[in-house]
């Protein structure tokens, strides 16, 4: 993660990056299809950095946990194999998995770098966990609805070969190229409120032709039922796998 941490210096907390692309096309904009790309930042910089490390300070059992994100009552929670994929739909789950990580699994968040982007996902970050078993790198990204509530949230490892990014030393940040995010493909996060309908008719059209958009519909129509047989058919050490252990 340190060299993450060197790669990507230069610009502070409330900077956006001062070579931005061209911003990626709003689709769907004024309809239940409309994709993030349509929403820009409605609040300062420092808001959407700030959310970010409060979702990290529900996580870290050092941190004040009075200090919680402004969650969308549909706000999900997606990370990347060989992580669980939808491991949180709903701002009651995501506190209750937050409370039950504390007790069960704690940990710190000892290094955070998190960043303001003019194009959603608005805040983006580069953190290490530290657990018992050791430290463990994460690359995440944060989605915001125009209140300024997070509506999704998504993770990689930060391990060579688990990221997304096509150049992660040349564009850390996945400004110039199309990481893949699936924050980006999900219809109706673009409308102001940020709202989803998991079953509307611009959910299963975009389904239908998007595997990894299909699977998010399929588990957040039972994001327990589905969690619960990812964990069962996961690798005993798929946490390890993630953290680099």
């Amino acid at each position: 993660m340190l060299l993450w941490l060197l790669a990507c210096g230069g610009a502070t907390l409330e900077q956006a990056s001062e070579a931005a692309p061209e911003a990626a096309a709003c689709v769907g904009e004024g309809t239940d299809a409309a994709l993030a790309s349509c929403l820009r930042p409605t609040l300062a910089p420092d808001y959407y950095v700030d959310q970010a490390l409060m979702y990290f300070d529900t996580l870290d059992v050092d941190a004040d946990r009075s200090r919680v994100p402004a969650y969308h009552p549909q706000v999900a929670r997606w990370e990347w194999p060989p992580w669980l994929l939808l491991t949180g739909y709903g701002a009651d789950a995501m506190v209750e998995t937050a409370d039950a990580l504390r007790l069960i699994d704690p940990s710190t968040v000892p290094e955070r770098d998190c960043r303001f982007f003019e194009e959603q996902p608005f805040a983006r970050c580069y953190i290490v966990f530290e657990y018992e078993g050791g430290l463990c790198p994460i690359y995440e990204e944060f989605v915001f609805n125009d209140a300024g509530e997070m509506t999704f949230i998504e993770a990689w490892s930060d391990l060579p070969g688990l990221l997304p990014h096509p150049d992660p030393a040349g564009d850390p940040w996945g400004e110039r190229s199309d990481l893949g995010r699936l924050s980006t493909r999900v219809p109706g996060l673009g409308q102001p409120s940020g709202t989803i309908s998991l079953e509307g008719d611009a959910m299963n059209a975009a389904a239908a032709t998007d595997p990894d958009l299909a699977e998010f519909q399929r588990r957040a129509l039972d994001p327990w039922g589905t969690w619960f047989a990812e964990l069962a058919g996961a690798d005993d050490d798929f946490f390890d796998q993630g953290c680099g252990w």
